[in-house]
């Protein structure tokens, strides 16, 4: 095997579990305390007609946001998306730059400017370092409530992670703290909200990243025996249009969701047979022991004590070991939403390929301009 590949591949063993975060992929049985479904006693979905009520959206032009954007759009809400690029622009919908981390500017660029219904943010941290997911996925969320909030929002919906359910890393931890801020606010006597949690196991750009490697001829690389990491992803439209169905559906009222898709759900195993099916392929799946994982992460927690900066990798690490071995799965009939399963994603992008993104189609080449 030529070099180049043989270091693609060794550098697969350890990124591609950390690269599908995006999620971010997720759990286990473990409920912390205030991760029960909670019901206020008011009952506050939004009622009204959709063309009647103007929805925000936090993180408009990231991956999931791009399609919450054209979703609400479709089903006729008036819609102002937010994002911090000043150069950006959707056909049908009011475009605001307002910088999420800086309260005074969101409020003064967005909740002020115009009576905003509902929320429905998007935003998460990409590396999912401590201060970065204390930055967006926490400070910056709660940011959006609480300017809502201070300006008459009536409901928040939140694009949460399965994985909260076992949160041992930072990132988990905290959109957890962001969560119970959420649940808080509904029960407040002053201005309270309704909401909706949503927690998706993974979306299908998650259990994409090896596409490129398999249409070339090579292993799909799985890690221990394969088969850990079950996983039941759901298209991101399907997804879109569950968070947006979540503003007027009582159902959805004050809720903690776990959402997958219409899969039962496959072992890494099975989704390396599975795509190499769409390639034309023969199935080649190459097993990576999980102690490579422990090395790692043993190693970077060492030297962390000497060089901080290497702190950030050994979550990195973790958030790696984790994807790696974590079932992302949704069993309940009421927990399975869509109708575009694996199988289907994985034929359009063998032939069409996939839109280049440096987090998770890494053998991709980025589309020159």
């Amino acid at each position: 095997m030529h070099f180049k590949h043989t270091m693609k591949l060794l550098w697969l063993c350890f990124a591609l579990p950390l690269l599908s975060l995006s999620l971010h992929h997720p759990y286990h049985t473990h409920r912390p305390k205030n991760t029960l479904t909670i019901r206020t006693h008011l009952k506050m979905t939004i009622e009204r007609g959709k063309n009647d009520i103007t929805v925000a959206v936090a993180g408009a032009t990231g991956y999931i946001g791009k399609f919450v954007v054209k979703e609400c759009l479709r089903q006729g809400f008036k819609t102002i998306a937010i994002s911090r690029n000043g150069d950006f622009s959707v056909e049908g919908a009011s475009t605001v730059a307002a910088d999420v981390t800086n309260i005074e500017d969101l409020e003064e660029k967005v909740f002020k400017r115009e009576k905003i219904d509902a929320v429905i943010s998007c935003l998460a941290s990409r590396s999912g370092t401590k201060s970065d997911s204390y930055a967006i996925d926490y400070k910056a969320t709660s940011n959006c409530l609480v300017a809502g909030r201070n300006n008459g929002i009536e409901h928040f919906t939140l694009l949460s992670a399965f994985c909260v359910k076992k949160p041992i890393l930072q990132f988990q931890k905290a959109k957890l703290k962001f969560e119970e801020e959420l649940v808080e606010s509904s029960k407040s006597k002053d201005r309270p909200i309704s909401y909706s949690i949503v927690r998706p196991t993974a979306f299908f750009k998650s259990v994409s990243g090896q596409l490129e490697v398999v249409k070339g001829g090579f292993p799909f690389v799985v890690f221990g025996d394969g088969q850990m990491c079950r996983c039941n992803p759901i298209a991101e439209v399907d997804l879109a249009r569950y968070l947006v169905n979540s503003i007027t559906d009582p159902s959805k009222n004050n809720q903690i969701l776990d959402i997958g898709g219409p899969d039962e759900g496959y072992t890494m195993s099975q989704q390396g047979a599975l795509l190499a099916e769409a390639c034309g392929v023969k199935p080649n799946i190459v097993k990576a022991p999980i102690g490579l994982f422990d090395f790692i992460i043993n190693s970077l927690d060492w030297l962390g004590k000497f060089l901080p900066s290497l702190e950030d990798a050994a979550e990195l690490a973790r958030i790696g070991k984790y994807y790696a071995v974590e079932d992302m799965l949704t069993t309940e009939p009421d927990q399975k939403f869509g109708s575009i399963t694996l199988k289907e994603h994985y034929e359009k992008i063998a032939k069409e390929g996939q839109e280049y993104d440096p987090y998770t189609t890494i053998f991709a080449s980025k589309p020159k301009k």
